[in-house]
């Protein structure tokens, strides 16, 4: 299990006023770790470095405009 503790989230650049966004936590070592914002004592999701880099060019590559 990976200690989240005194990790530096940010939160997402796609994020609304009302505060509905997650936060990602990419500093640490061989993963990144996604939050909802609105829950920051809640449980996070953790991602392989390659599998969250593969999600968000994805994302990018099939957003609509």
């Amino acid at each position: 299990m990976t200690d989240l503790t005194g990790v530096t989230w940010r939160k997402s650049s796609r994020s609304t006023a009302q505060g509905n966004c997650v936060e990602v936590a990419d500093s640490l070592a061989g993963v990144v770790g996604v939050r909802d914002s609105k829950d920051v004592a809640g449980p996070a999701l953790l991602f392989g470095a390659s599998q969250w880099c593969s999600f968000v060019e994805t994302l990018k590559a099939n957003r609509l405009t």
